[in-house]
C-alpha cells in the first residue's frame, strides 16, 4: 500500500526546530510531518531544498505541488512544475539517492 505524505515534510526538510508551533488541519496532518521527519533524521530522504533543485534541474519552471511517498522500494517524491511554455510536468524521485525515476507530463 502507498502511503502519500503531502509536504508538511518540507517544514522537516527545511531544519524548523521541533520546537516551533504549527498549525494542524488535524491528526493526520501531524503524523506525516512527524514521519517525514523522522525519515529526513534516519537518512531515508534527501532535504527537500536538494530535491527541488534536483527536479528543477531537468525541469525548468516553477514548482506547485510536492508530495512524499512510501513505495516498495522506500520513498519517492512527487515534484509538479509548471514549465515555462504552460505544460504540468511531473518529475518523480527516489527520495534517498536523488536519482529521477520519471518524468511525464501531468
Amino acid at each position: 500500500m502507498k502511503k502519500t505524505l503531502l509536504i508538511a515534510a518540507a517544514v522537516a526538510a527545511f531544519a524548523i526546530p521541533a520546537s516551533a508551533s504549527f498549525a494542524y488541519g488535524d491528526k493526520d496532518d501531524r503524523a506525516d510531518q512527524q514521519a517525514a521527519s523522522a525519515a529526513l533524521a534516519r537518512g531515508e530522504i534527501l532535504p527537500i531544498a536538494r530535491v527541488l533543485q534536483i527536479a528543477t534541474g531537468r525541469v525548468p519552471g516553477d514548482v506547485l505541488k510536492v508530495e512524499l511517498e512510501r513505495e516498495k522500494f522506500g520513498f519517492k517524491y512527487e515534484v509538479k512544475i509548471l514549465t515555462g511554455s504552460g505544460r504540468v510536468r511531473e518529475v518523480e524521485i527516489d527520495a534517498k539517492t536523488g536519482r529521477v525515476i520519471k518524468i511525464e507530463d501531468d
